[in-house]
């Protein structure tokens, strides 16, 4: 018997087939990027895990430099405004594999695995004579370690996995990984490089647990900003004309004055300790992203070794951002910038020209198809992304202006309500459908992104801005219905609690 999931996925894709909907220009059939006789590249895609698209130096950081990050933006494409359609990692996981958004491919929350019959540009890849390798944090589906369709090598774990001395599934053979978990990943990322014949092209995704909490730097790195100074973010309690739930938020297991930074009782609470246990939780998170970096330049030089660096698109990103305190935040998940902008990368030297900077609004989904289309590889059918090949080229072409962001409000972290939105290059409107088809159970939201890139004033209820509103929902409705949401409905919002997760799912 077919499981509801999968009954509502393929009535998802059958309903955009029939409407000709969802197939954007990526998911047609491109002119191959291959001249004749050329061999085909290998693809080595690095994932972190909750990395902001700001915390590289090449992006502007105040403090954290990175340098081996730093040298695929200046040797490649740095895509200044990446995204992704659910700020939550399996949903956005599952859309950089399949080009599909979260109401499609059925995975809502951090709980569902990828369905085995879900297609993949890995496994699209593997199909065309790639091997293909998961290395690291796979985190769809909690409770399994098996391996998933799509890869002739696979090392990764349960769940989260832990920052020191993880538990592999190694092919099948369960075994202990004693060390820090983003050099362990490395190690067996480097080797499996080196073990590829010559001439046999590969597709490896590095998945790191970096810089998910607990933010645990390795001992090198521990105190290497204890000398920076840190201080609150100027949205951190600037909550004037923000929906309650923003500020219900705050002592949550996702506010600022939630466990996570020490609870406090007074908002804002600007007390030596107060600030100390905020600079403490930042230095932390970034000391993560060293390592992170140190990964990157291992791998460089595997492929170096390789003699297969030039004939490899590397790719750099992130499964969300994170927030460091704004709007009185941590963690990810709703529509603000710190949550959804994420890091994208790309090294290829014989398509992209180095230091090339896009401006353009790229989204997680539109990794499958750039990817596929870059290989020379049979494109995935009724998909949401389209390939970036031409933008990231130089060359132009029409490209998106607005693009639809989902979130849907999850039981065991009830700190977020439902959300649907729309950004454009210079706005975004957000509202919170309830779950049953009632009115909103929240304050709608509207940002002026030009002259307001922190999003400090929420110009919802500005008579003078109620045209750009309705244009707004208007966009929204129509990018529903071009991805194949064919109602509002959503988990029902039970609304924001206080309570604790389980220490088993954190």
């Amino acid at each position: 018997m077919m499981k509801r999931r999968d009954f509502l996925q393929a009535a998802s894709a059958a309903a955009l087939s029939a409407a000709g909907l969802g197939c954007t220009p990526g998911s047609q059939a491109p002119t191959s990027s291959l001249a004749a006789g050329q061999r085909r590249p290998n693809v080595v895609f690095i994932l972190t895990d909750d990395q902001r698209w700001d915390c590289m130096s090449c992006a502007g950081h105040p403090f954290l430099r990175t340098p081996n990050i730093d040298r695929l933006a200046a040797e490649g494409v740095r895509f200044a405004n990446a995204f992704v359609t659910t700020s939550l990692c399996s949903p956005s996981r599952a859309s950089f594999l399949s080009g599909l958004y979260a109401h499609s491919h059925g995975i809502i929350n951090n709980f569902t695995d990828y369905p085995a019959s879900l297609a993949s540009f890995p496994r699209r890849l593997q199909g065309e004579g790639y091997k293909t390798a998961y290395i690291g944090k796979w985190h769809m589906g909690e409770q399994s370690d098996e391996a998933r369709p799509g890869f002739d090598y696979w090392a990764s774990h349960k769940g989260q996995g832990d920052y020191f001395d993880t538990a592999f599934n190694v092919n099948g053979k369960r075994e202990l990984k004693k060390g820090y978990y983003t050099h362990v990943v490395t190690d067996m990322a480097a080797e499996w490089i080196g073990q590829q014949p010559a001439g046999q092209p590969f597709c490896l995704i590095l998945g790191h647990k970096a810089p998910h909490t607990p933010f645990t730097p390795e001992p090198r790195y521990e105190k290497i900003f204890d000398d920076v100074k840190i201080t609150y973010p100027d949205s951190a309690f600037h909550l004037e004309g923000k929906p309650e739930w923003v500020r219900q938020r705050l002592d949550t297991w996702h506010g600022i004055y939630g466990p996570l930074y020490g609870y406090r009782k007074k908002f804002p609470d600007r007390s030596k300790q107060a600030e100390a246990d905020f600079a403490r939780f930042v230095r932390c998170y970034t000391a993560t992203i060293k390592s992170v970096d140190d990964s990157v330049g291992r791998i460089y030089a595997a492929l170096e070794k390789a003699g297969v660096l030039d004939d490899t698109i590397i790719v750099f990103a992130g499964d969300n951002g994170s927030f460091l305190g704004e709007h009185g935040m941590t963690d990810k998940r709703t529509m603000h910038e710190e949550s959804i902008r994420v890091p994208m990368l790309v090294r290829y030297p014989r398509q992209f020209k180095p230091a090339t900077v896009v401006n353009q609004m790229v989204l997680n989904v539109d990794l499958a198809p750039s990817l596929l289309d870059l290989c020379g590889a049979k494109p995935l059918q009724n998909i949401h992304g389209q390939s970036w090949r031409s933008i990231a080229a130089g060359k132009g072409g029409k490209w998106r202006t607005s693009w639809m962001y989902e979130y849907n409000y999850e039981k065991q972290f009830p700190y977020t309500p439902n959300v649907r939105g729309v950004r454009t290059d210079g706005w975004k409107y957000v509202h919170y459908p309830h779950g049953d088809g009632k009115a909103d159970r929240h304050k709608a939201e509207l940002y002026d992104l030009a002259a307001d890139p922190h999003e400090l004033k929420n110009l919802i209820d500005e008579p003078a801005c109620a045209g750009r509103v309705e244009q707004l929902k208007q966009e929204l409705a129509r990018l529903m219905k071009e991805t194949g949401v064919l109602s509002d409905k959503m988990p029902l919002d039970e609304g924001v609690k206080t309570v604790l997760p389980e220490k088993s799912i954190r």
